[in-house]
């Protein structure tokens, strides 16, 4: 069990890091166009830059869901890529079907990987309404 704790740590820590390392990257881009959003038109930078930090902030989370499946093929837990990228995909969105098991020596990493997934998403949402509403703050003191 022990050994399950350790593993599920590093790899929330890994995925952690990643996910913050996205929002920092954006917070960056962000910061140094902010001015150019919020002139001319508006609405349609609303849009689109709404729509890149959206993909963008999911490919974050495609990240970590890639790192939890490499690290159930490394544990030896499924046999095929597909496999183990389904399961960490139902299981990091909390959706848990159950079709597709990881084995008892493992199991633990299951409760794991869905905290692991709330902690994220909650993460990103805060980060994409945090970004809305300063967009909006910023957009209504240029009207």
């Amino acid at each position: 069990m022990l050994i399950q704790l350790l593993v599920g740590a590093v790899l929330v820590c890994a995925t952690v890091v990643v996910t913050v390392g996205f929002i920092a990257a954006a917070t960056l881009v962000l910061t140094k166009v902010g001015k150019w959003m919020i002139t001319g038109r508006w609405f349609v930078k609303l849009i689109t830059s709404l729509s890149a930090v959206v993909l963008w902030m999911l490919g974050a989370l495609t990240l970590s869901v890639w790192i939890w499946a490499g690290a159930f093929m490394a544990l030896g837990q499924f046999v095929t890529l597909e496999e183990a990228v389904y399961f960490s995909v139902v299981s990091f969105t909390t959706l848990g079907f159950g079709d597709v098991v990881i084995g008892e020596d493992w199991r633990l990493l299951s409760g794991i990987i869905a905290a692991n997934g709330l902690i994220l998403f909650s993460l990103v949402t805060a980060f994409l309404i945090e970004f809305i509403v300063r967009l909006r703050k910023e957009g209504s003191r240029t009207d």
